[in-house]
Protein backbone atom coordinates (compact mmCIF):
# COMPACT_ATOMS: atom_id res chain seq x y z
CA UNK A 1 0.00 0.00 0.00
CA UNK A 2 1.23 3.54 -0.60
CA UNK A 3 3.27 5.17 2.30
CA UNK A 4 1.80 7.49 4.90
CA UNK A 5 2.20 10.58 5.46
CA UNK A 6 1.17 12.60 8.78
CA UNK A 7 0.71 16.43 8.89
CA UNK A 8 -0.06 18.53 12.08
CA UNK A 9 -1.71 22.17 11.99
CA UNK A 10 -0.95 22.99 15.30
CA UNK A 11 -3.89 25.09 17.49
CA UNK A 12 -1.33 28.04 17.70
CA UNK A 13 -1.26 28.42 14.13
CA UNK A 14 -4.77 28.31 12.82
CA UNK A 15 -6.02 30.02 15.99
CA UNK A 16 -4.88 33.06 18.27
CA UNK A 17 -4.30 31.47 21.21
CA UNK A 18 -4.47 34.38 23.71
CA UNK A 19 -7.88 35.03 22.23
CA UNK A 20 -10.38 32.15 23.20
CA UNK A 21 -12.60 31.23 20.14
CA UNK A 22 -10.63 33.07 17.74
CA UNK A 23 -9.68 31.62 14.18
CA UNK A 24 -6.80 32.43 12.27
CA UNK A 25 -9.17 32.51 8.57
CA UNK A 26 -6.20 33.82 6.73
CA UNK A 27 -3.59 31.40 7.87
CA UNK A 28 -6.18 28.45 7.60
CA UNK A 29 -7.45 29.10 4.47
CA UNK A 30 -4.14 29.64 3.25
CA UNK A 31 -2.90 26.34 4.44
CA UNK A 32 -5.81 24.43 2.50
CA UNK A 33 -4.73 26.24 -0.51
CA UNK A 34 -1.46 24.96 -0.59
CA UNK A 35 -2.22 21.27 0.76
CA UNK A 36 -4.89 21.95 -2.00
CA UNK A 37 -2.00 23.00 -4.54
CA UNK A 38 0.14 19.74 -3.65
CA UNK A 39 -2.66 17.16 -3.40
CA UNK A 40 -2.94 16.23 -7.60
CA UNK A 41 0.65 16.01 -7.33
CA UNK A 42 1.42 13.84 -3.70
CA UNK A 43 3.35 11.23 -3.59
CA UNK A 44 1.35 8.47 -1.33
CA UNK A 45 -1.32 9.38 0.98
CA UNK A 46 -2.07 12.01 3.59
CA UNK A 47 -3.68 12.01 6.56
CA UNK A 48 -4.43 15.47 8.73
CA UNK A 49 -5.07 16.45 12.09
CA UNK A 50 -5.32 20.09 13.94
CA UNK A 51 -4.95 21.09 17.11
CA UNK A 52 -7.82 22.41 19.42
CA UNK A 53 -6.44 26.01 19.68
CA UNK A 54 -8.05 28.27 21.46
CA UNK A 55 -11.21 26.59 21.37
CA UNK A 56 -11.13 23.11 22.80
CA UNK A 57 -7.94 24.80 25.28
CA UNK A 58 -10.13 27.58 26.49
CA UNK A 59 -12.90 25.31 27.01
CA UNK A 60 -10.97 22.63 28.86
CA UNK A 61 -9.87 25.48 31.48
CA UNK A 62 -13.17 27.15 31.81
CA UNK A 63 -14.76 23.83 32.19
CA UNK A 64 -12.58 22.76 34.96
CA UNK A 65 -11.73 19.55 32.64
CA UNK A 66 -8.39 20.28 33.27
CA UNK A 67 -8.13 20.93 36.88
CA UNK A 68 -6.04 18.27 38.85
CA UNK A 69 -7.04 17.12 41.95
CA UNK A 70 -10.88 17.30 41.19
CA UNK A 71 -11.94 14.22 40.75
CA UNK A 72 -13.44 12.77 37.11
CA UNK A 73 -14.41 15.58 34.95
CA UNK A 74 -18.26 16.49 34.21
CA UNK A 75 -20.39 15.48 31.54
CA UNK A 76 -20.77 19.30 31.27
CA UNK A 77 -17.05 19.54 31.01
CA UNK A 78 -17.31 16.89 28.72
CA UNK A 79 -19.75 18.24 26.58
CA UNK A 80 -17.66 21.84 26.81
CA UNK A 81 -14.57 20.48 25.13
CA UNK A 82 -15.79 18.26 22.35
CA UNK A 83 -18.32 21.05 21.45
CA UNK A 84 -15.53 23.67 21.07
CA UNK A 85 -13.35 21.24 19.31
CA UNK A 86 -16.02 20.26 16.95
CA UNK A 87 -16.78 24.18 16.09
CA UNK A 88 -12.92 24.43 15.47
CA UNK A 89 -13.31 21.24 12.81
CA UNK A 90 -16.16 22.53 11.15
CA UNK A 91 -14.52 25.64 10.36
CA UNK A 92 -11.23 24.02 9.15
CA UNK A 93 -13.26 21.21 6.82
CA UNK A 94 -15.31 23.91 5.20
CA UNK A 95 -11.49 25.38 4.46
CA UNK A 96 -10.66 21.97 3.28
CA UNK A 97 -13.59 21.85 1.18
CA UNK A 98 -13.68 25.15 -0.15
CA UNK A 99 -10.34 24.82 -1.77
CA UNK A 100 -11.32 21.76 -3.48
CA UNK A 101 -10.01 18.91 -1.39
CA UNK A 102 -11.97 15.61 -0.83
CA UNK A 103 -11.55 16.29 3.19
CA UNK A 104 -13.57 13.38 5.63
CA UNK A 105 -13.78 13.76 9.17
CA UNK A 106 -12.52 11.15 11.64
CA UNK A 107 -14.07 12.09 14.97
CA UNK A 108 -12.35 10.67 17.95
CA UNK A 109 -15.04 10.98 20.24
CA UNK A 110 -16.64 8.96 18.22
CA UNK A 111 -14.70 6.46 17.15
CA UNK A 112 -12.75 6.01 20.28
CA UNK A 113 -12.46 4.96 23.97
CA UNK A 114 -9.40 5.67 25.84
CA UNK A 115 -7.62 3.74 28.53
CA UNK A 116 -6.07 5.89 31.45
CA UNK A 117 -5.83 8.99 28.46
CA UNK A 118 -4.46 6.45 25.84
CA UNK A 119 -6.99 5.69 23.28
CA UNK A 120 -7.16 1.89 22.78
CA UNK A 121 -7.69 -0.22 20.92
CA UNK A 122 -7.54 2.16 17.96
CA UNK A 123 -10.02 0.84 14.94
CA UNK A 124 -8.14 1.54 11.27
CA UNK A 125 -11.44 0.40 9.14
CA UNK A 126 -12.68 3.69 8.64
CA UNK A 127 -9.45 5.56 7.62
CA UNK A 128 -8.13 2.51 5.51
CA UNK A 129 -11.52 2.95 3.62
CA UNK A 130 -10.70 6.79 3.53
CA UNK A 131 -7.40 6.01 2.17
CA UNK A 132 -8.56 3.37 -0.57
CA UNK A 133 -10.80 5.87 -2.11
CA UNK A 134 -8.58 8.61 -2.43
CA UNK A 135 -10.43 10.92 0.24
CA UNK A 136 -8.51 13.16 2.87
CA UNK A 137 -9.02 11.74 6.33
CA UNK A 138 -9.05 14.86 8.70
CA UNK A 139 -9.06 14.16 12.53
CA UNK A 140 -8.21 16.63 15.98
CA UNK A 141 -7.64 16.99 19.67
CA UNK A 142 -11.09 16.30 21.18
CA UNK A 143 -12.48 14.67 24.65
CA UNK A 144 -12.64 11.00 24.65
CA UNK A 145 -14.73 8.58 26.88
CA UNK A 146 -12.18 7.02 29.67
CA UNK A 147 -12.27 4.00 30.82
CA UNK A 148 -10.39 4.63 33.99
CA UNK A 149 -11.08 8.48 33.85
CA UNK A 150 -14.31 9.10 33.16
CA UNK A 151 -13.33 10.78 30.26
CA UNK A 152 -10.16 12.56 29.05
CA UNK A 153 -8.48 14.82 26.47
CA UNK A 154 -6.65 13.46 23.44
CA UNK A 155 -4.42 15.89 21.87
CA UNK A 156 -3.96 15.56 18.14
CA UNK A 157 -0.07 14.14 19.03
CA UNK A 158 -1.49 11.46 21.79
CA UNK A 159 -4.06 10.62 18.05
CA UNK A 160 -0.78 10.34 15.97
CA UNK A 161 0.94 8.42 18.56
CA UNK A 162 -1.91 5.67 18.44
CA UNK A 163 -3.17 6.13 14.78
CA UNK A 164 -0.01 5.67 13.43
CA UNK A 165 1.16 2.09 14.15
CA UNK A 166 -2.16 0.97 14.41
CA UNK A 167 -2.23 1.60 10.64
CA UNK A 168 1.31 0.46 10.24
CA UNK A 169 -0.15 -2.98 11.25
CA UNK A 170 -3.07 -2.81 9.21
CA UNK A 171 -0.24 -2.53 5.75
CA UNK A 172 -0.10 1.35 5.87
CA UNK A 173 3.54 2.50 6.84
CA UNK A 174 4.36 6.01 7.59
CA UNK A 175 7.17 7.50 6.32
CA UNK A 176 7.14 11.00 7.87
CA UNK A 177 5.16 12.86 10.12
CA UNK A 178 5.04 16.84 9.43
CA UNK A 179 4.14 19.51 12.33
CA UNK A 180 3.53 22.75 11.30
CA UNK A 181 3.18 25.43 14.20
CA UNK A 182 4.26 28.97 14.24
CA UNK A 183 7.87 28.86 15.03
CA UNK A 184 10.89 27.85 12.78
CA UNK A 185 11.00 24.30 14.34
CA UNK A 186 12.91 24.20 17.64
CA UNK A 187 15.12 27.09 18.97
CA UNK A 188 18.50 26.71 20.73
CA UNK A 189 19.33 29.20 23.79
CA UNK A 190 20.46 31.75 21.11
CA UNK A 191 17.21 31.61 19.08
CA UNK A 192 18.23 30.03 16.31
CA UNK A 193 16.64 26.83 14.40
CA UNK A 194 18.60 23.41 15.85
CA UNK A 195 18.20 21.77 12.31
CA UNK A 196 18.44 18.04 14.11
CA UNK A 197 17.44 16.46 16.79
CA UNK A 198 18.20 12.75 17.95
CA UNK A 199 15.41 10.62 20.03
CA UNK A 200 17.34 10.05 22.42
CA UNK A 201 18.94 14.12 22.84
CA UNK A 202 14.68 15.08 23.06
CA UNK A 203 14.75 14.74 26.98
CA UNK A 204 17.63 16.98 27.41
CA UNK A 205 15.80 19.40 25.57
CA UNK A 206 12.74 19.12 27.31
CA UNK A 207 13.28 21.29 30.01
CA UNK A 208 14.62 24.44 27.58
CA UNK A 209 11.21 24.62 25.84
CA UNK A 210 9.08 27.63 27.22
CA UNK A 211 5.27 27.59 28.49
CA UNK A 212 2.98 27.59 25.36
CA UNK A 213 1.33 30.84 24.54
CA UNK A 214 -2.04 31.10 25.64
CA UNK A 215 -3.97 28.28 27.27
CA UNK A 216 -2.73 25.15 26.76
CA UNK A 217 -3.87 21.89 28.66
CA UNK A 218 -2.10 19.71 26.59
CA UNK A 219 1.87 20.67 26.42
CA UNK A 220 2.17 22.45 23.72
CA UNK A 221 5.81 21.70 21.71
CA UNK A 222 7.18 20.31 24.71
CA UNK A 223 4.36 17.29 24.20
CA UNK A 224 5.20 17.57 20.30
CA UNK A 225 8.79 16.62 20.78
CA UNK A 226 8.28 13.99 22.96
CA UNK A 227 5.71 12.30 20.58
CA UNK A 228 8.16 12.91 17.40
CA UNK A 229 11.22 11.49 19.67
CA UNK A 230 8.73 8.63 20.34
CA UNK A 231 7.86 8.35 16.63
CA UNK A 232 10.93 8.81 15.57
CA UNK A 233 12.82 5.75 18.06
CA UNK A 234 10.00 3.38 16.11
CA UNK A 235 11.17 4.54 12.77
CA UNK A 236 8.67 7.39 11.88
CA UNK A 237 11.35 10.85 11.52
CA UNK A 238 9.59 13.40 11.88
CA UNK A 239 9.99 17.52 10.70
CA UNK A 240 9.02 20.85 13.27
CA UNK A 241 8.33 23.48 10.78
CA UNK A 242 6.65 27.02 10.97
CA UNK A 243 3.05 27.43 8.75
CA UNK A 244 3.38 30.78 9.15
CA UNK A 245 5.78 31.29 6.21
CA UNK A 246 3.41 31.32 2.87
CA UNK A 247 4.28 28.80 0.87
CA UNK A 248 6.63 26.46 3.11
CA UNK A 249 4.15 23.37 3.80
CA UNK A 250 3.57 23.04 0.02
CA UNK A 251 7.60 22.98 -0.04
CA UNK A 252 8.41 20.74 2.04
CA UNK A 253 5.71 18.65 1.19
CA UNK A 254 7.05 18.53 -2.22
CA UNK A 255 10.80 17.61 -0.51
CA UNK A 256 12.28 21.20 -0.59
CA UNK A 257 15.06 22.12 1.78
CA UNK A 258 14.19 26.10 1.53
CA UNK A 259 12.90 26.67 5.11
CA UNK A 260 14.29 26.38 8.66
CA UNK A 261 13.11 23.38 10.32
CA UNK A 262 14.04 20.81 13.33
CA UNK A 263 14.20 16.97 12.12
CA UNK A 264 13.84 15.01 14.55
CA UNK A 265 15.43 11.24 13.67
CA UNK A 266 16.07 7.94 15.53
CA UNK A 267 19.63 8.83 15.83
Amino acid sequence: MAALTFIKWGGSLITDKATPYTVRTDVLERLADELARYWPARDGKLVLGHGSGSFGHAAARASGFAAAGNGPPSAEAFSAVHHAAARLHHTVMAALRAAGLPAVSFVPSSSLVATDGTPTPIPTDVIDHLLAQNALPVTYGDALVDRTRGSSIASTETLFRALIPALQAAGHPTVRALWFGDTDGLYDAAGATIPTVAAAEAPALLDAIGAPRGVDVTGGMAHRLQTAAALAAEGVPSVLASGRRPGAMYRLLRGDAEDPVTCVVAR
